[in-house]
């Protein structure tokens, strides 16, 4: 299955990824849950304030069946460049996040993760479908369809509303 190309994926819970230890990981187990799938990088001029407010929204709800996947990528301008070990630290340690941090993986290109070759089927943004960048967020609804993303500039306090909506908590 996990050589199954994405296009023949019908839902995020179709995909086994790996997480930050190397093991393997099937979305499944987020059935029913609304997801926020994010790239991320610890040296990026995003990285604060999105690590900052991920953190706030995952706290506020995480009990409400919401869940944030995040993703290190290093693929733009090199700003992840650590282990799956260090990565893991830097988020736990300065940020104090508790939302899964997944192996290091591409996004984009011949390597690109199935998942986000999955994600990014019909969400276009100005570089085709390709990720532009750090932090480039997939809302995932609770049937596990990609429903909206947003370029890596958005704040995640702008994507609230949008999580509330899913989550029937407006």
């Amino acid at each position: 299955m996990a050589t199954q190309p994405a296009s023949e994926k019908k839902t995020i819970y179709d995909f086994t990824v790996k997480d930050a230890k190397g093991n393997d990981v099937d979305l499944s187990i987020y059935k029913g849950k609304v997801l926020l799938i994010v790239n991320v990088a610890s040296k990026c001029g995003l990285t604060n304030d999105n690590y900052a407010e991920l953190n706030q929204i995952y706290l506020k709800y995480k009990e409400k069946g919401f869940e944030i996947l995040a993703f290190p990528c290093n693929q733009f301008g090199a700003q992840e460049p650590g282990s799956n070990e260090e990565i893991v630290d830097f988020v736990c340690t300065r940020f104090k996040s508790e939302f899964p941090i997944f192996d290091k993986i591409d996004v984009n290109g011949d390597n690109a993760a199935p998942v986000y070759g999955f994600l990014k089927t019909g969400f276009y943004g100005i570089l085709g479908g390709d990720v532009q960048w750090n932090f480039a967020k997939f809302l995932v609804d609770k049937n596990g369809q990609p429903v909206d993303r947003y370029y890596p500039t958005t704040s995640p306090f702008t994507v609230e509303r949008d999580i509330q909506k899913l989550l029937g908590v407006l």
